[in-house]
């Protein structure tokens, strides 16, 4: 895996070096403890560190990214937004 992007009060930050499973278990546990810090990279190019508080109450998206893929679609322009409003 080349990293996990981690959304977190809609921003994009970024862990490196660590498997999806792994991460999952680390917020997991931190939680069951108490709040818990976690610690990302904030920004492209120069590692910037972040730490993100996570509660039970923390809306969190993990996002794999995997070997090759050299930048997220969103960052390519490619995504679009389709809205649809319903009587």
């Amino acid at each position: 895996m080349k990293r996990i992007d981690v959304v977190y009060d809609g921003h994009t930050y970024s862990v490196g070096g660590v498997e999806l499973e792994d991460l999952q278990q680390e917020i997991a546990e931190g939680v069951a403890g108490g709040p818990h810090w976690l610690k990302v990279n904030e920004g492209e190019g120069d590692r910037r560190d972040a730490l993100l508080l996570i509660t039970p109450a923390t809306s969190i998206s993990l996002i794999p990214i995997p070997e090759g893929v050299s930048a997220p679609e969103k960052e390519m322009g490619s995504w679009e937004v389709q809205t649809q409003i319903t009587p």
